[in-house]
């Protein structure tokens, strides 16, 4: 495609910039892309951001240096300050060391690469050729196919599925996609995924992020003998009656999301319906489908699927399992899919993501009509950055990563506004809401539901153990501390005052550190062996104070994140006389699940000891009321589903989350860090008023916080 010669074709203006219009456009693009990258890695909107940038500061300096129209002064200017967008893209490829290809490219070559490439031009002033002007979409090519070749020998056929197989008396359909004329809509030409997590990020709007649900029907036609339906899983169930197909059910943990999603099949008819879960809910989803559609019968798929029922209505299997089975539930007809806990997907690059949206596109294409009924179920959608909306949306069919689908695109575009306008995001953010997002919060739907506290607990830790880790976090310090002292030697302080800190640099080290010790993994001493020994050092801490609890106020959930840490407080309470059960990830589902019911319903059991991973997410613990953090999480979104193992619907006293903190670590920074991170859900889902904090990964803003502390003590 024309590049440089297309380029040199500029109007006449009145800018300050007059040799190169083009130049401060891509200085304040390179810095947005530097203010993400310091945040974390970049998502793929800004990778593409990143790679037009990196592309067209070439094209521009091939131009400035050949234009003969330009002074030689002027043009040594126009070439040092292009050096400097190319320096910042430099730094940033370092930090994220995915993206040094991504300079290589000479030219745009996707469809959004090169609108985003149009645009910048004629932002900038440039007359571009009729074909430059005009950016189609890439033919639509025909879908993966569900099984990739890699995992082709991996596929089981359990027998029973055969015997379907054999049972359908219809031929088998023609599955063909069926090409569809797409008519031009007036936002065609605009980078729009971009604008979409903005709108989110920022909280355009400001209000919760939740379609407008139907109102309560007068009577409730869908409870079973004995239960009842709630107002609020009501009236989402009453959307899905009107024909609403997709959702993000984004309420908060607690709220019977898993109820809401069985008689949603049931009453959109979507069967068979797949549901994707974590391997520690599995048997629970199967004894919801008997409690709310008892007339439906669910499989939960083991292994290699010998013993499944092909002929049931619901299959339930744990993303672990589910490669092995792709090829069978490709084919079976499956007409819904459900994703449990669809936060275990962000990961694009990830197996399991792959597979997931494999299948999602395969039920699209199967179901007559092309509209099955696909739900996310997640609490928390968002972990560390807006973008993690991507691989849901994705799932969903409201995008395909690069652009909106069409029924998304309608939306905006009725909107009569563009990203140009400042009010085009609140009413985008409106849009995607609309496409079936649905977000309760505890306080609106269930009032009668008690408070929740999070109270810490510091505890000293002034034994020899104690003191190691104290040392071994300030030796971390000093070596990171050495390695900033050598990059500013080698570069110059560049006008630093004396004792200020160049935060960039800051973060340049952490980074480096954080790659080294996730590469490192158990070895040496880095960010996580010291938090698993702050972890190992108040465990008897945190068991003495959990059997305390537990003596007045009665049962109480402990969670841990490391195996050896549950040991020790299984110890201790055994020594202690207090029976307790444990909820972990190596057990098998049938043991996993009697742990529960035996905490739940035998008042001899005190405590459950619970792994952060493994039954942090989709378990009902609420025969407790109070909850023991032994460890933190990495993740504000990991503490939320452990405490709210308990704070659900049915518990009818005040939660309180007992988070036993080492003082003097560590351990009160990553707190600290956590509680911080709460914000960016409540910006982006609920509305509220929060002020937009950094969103970079706990681990790496707890490296970045001891190397400042080390660089502060100097």
């Amino acid at each position: 495609m024309p590049t440089t010669a297309t380029a040199t074709r500029r109007k006449k203006t009145s800018r300050r910039d007059e040799d190169a219009p083009l130049i401060p456009i891509l200085a304040r693009k390179v810095r947005e892309i530097e203010a993400k990258a310091q945040h974390g890695k970049l998502g793929p909107t800004n990778r593409v951001k990143f790679q037009v940038i990196a592309f067209l500061v070439r094209e521009e300096r091939a131009r400035v240096r050949s234009d003969s129209d330009i002074a030689d002064g002027a043009r040594a200017e126009l070439l040092k300050r292009l050096d400097g967008v190319a320096t910042i893209l430099a730094k940033t490829a370092a930090r994220d060391t995915s993206l040094i290809q991504l300079l290589e490219a000479d030219q745009a070559t996707s469809p959004v690469a090169k609108r985003m490439r149009r645009d910048w031009l004629l932002e900038s002033g440039a007359e571009l050729a009729p074909e430059e002007l005009v950016i189609a979409d890439v033919a639509r090519v025909p879908q993966a196919q569900v099984v990739p070749a890699a995992l082709a020998e991996r596929q089981v056929t359990p027998p029973s599925v055969e015997s379907r197989m054999l049972a359908n008396p219809f031929l088998a359909p023609d599955l063909t996609p069926r090409a569809a004329s797409t008519p031009r809509r007036r936002l065609d030409g605009w980078e729009l995924m971009g604008p979409l997590y903005k709108a989110f990020e920022s909280g355009a709007g400001g209000s919760v992020a939740s379609m407008e649900l139907p109102p309560l029907p007068e009577y409730d036609h869908l409870s079973p003998k004995g239960l009842e339906v709630m107002v609020h899983q009501s009236r989402f169930l009453e959307s899905v009656r009107a024909g609403h197909r997709s959702f993000l059910l984004a309420d908060e943990p607690g709220l019977g999301k898993t109820a809401q999603s069985v008689l949603a099949a049931s009453v959109a008819r979507a069967y068979p319906l797949l549901v994707v879960v974590p391997n520690v809910v599995k048997m629970n989803w199967a004894r919801e489908v008997e409690r709310w559609t008892p007339q439906r019968r669910a499989a939960v798929i083991q292994g290699d699927g010998q013993d499944v029922d092909a002929f049931a209505d619901i299959f339930i299997v744990n993303y672990e399992i589910l490669d092995r089975h792709l090829s069978w539930l490709g084919e079976i007809g499956l007409r819904g899919m459900v994703v449990d806990e669809a936060h275990f997907i962000k990961n694009l690059s990830s197996q399991r993501s792959q597979n997931v949206l494999a299948l999602a596109s395969r039920v699209r294409e199967q179901t007559p009509g092309g509209a099955p009924l696909l739900m996310a179920l997640t609490g928390t959608p968002l972990i560390n950055d807006v973008e993690d909306f991507d691989a849901i949306w994705r799932f969903l069919g409201w995008t395909n990563g690069e652009r909106p689908s069409p029924q998304l695109a309608d939306k905006l575009d009725a909107t009569g506004l563009t990203p140009a306008d400042k009010s085009f995001y609140g009413e985008a953010r409106d849009a995607v809401i609309s496409m079936g997002i649905v977000r309760r919060k505890k306080k609106d739907v269930a009032a009668d539901l008690p408070d929740k506290l999070i109270a810490d607990l510091p505890v000293q830790l002034d034994d020899e153990f104690g003191r190691g880790i104290r040392a071994a976090e300030a030796e971390l310090g000093a070596r990171m501390a050495a390695k900033y002292r050598r990059i500013i030697e080698a570069r110059g302080d560049r006008g630093l005052a004396k004792g200020e800190i160049d935060d960039d640099i800051v973060r340049l080290v952490a980074h480096g550190e954080l790659e080294e010790s996730k590469a490192a993994g158990a070895g040496g001493d880095n960010v996580f062996t010291m938090v698993r020994k702050i972890g190992q050092a108040k465990a008897l801490l945190a068991a003495d104070y959990a059997a305390q609890l537990q003596r007045s106020v009665g049962k109480v959930v402990f969670f841990a994140k490391h195996v050896d840490v549950m040991d020790q407080a299984e110890a201790h309470f055994a020594a202690a006389g207090i029976r307790s059960v444990s909820i972990r990830g190596d057990q098998s589902t049938p043991a996993r699940q009697q742990a529960i019911d035996d905490f739940n319903g035998d008042a001899e059991v005190g405590i459950a000891v619970c792994s952060l991973t493994a039954a942090g997410v989709g378990v009902n613990l609420q025969a407790a009321s109070n909850v023991v953090l032994a460890e933190l999480s990495w993740t504000a979104a990991e503490q939320t589903q452990a405490i709210d193992r308990v704070h659900r619907i049915g518990q009818d006293e005040p939660v309180t989350a007992w988070r036993i903190i080492a003082a003097h670590t560590l351990d009160t920074k990553i707190a600290e860090l956590i509680d911080q991170k709460q914000g960016l859900a409540a910006r982006a889902l609920d509305g509220e008023a929060v002020e937009e904090g950094a969103v970079e990964s706990v681990q790496l803003a707890a490296l970045m916080h001891l190397l400042r502390e080390a660089l502060g003590g100097e």
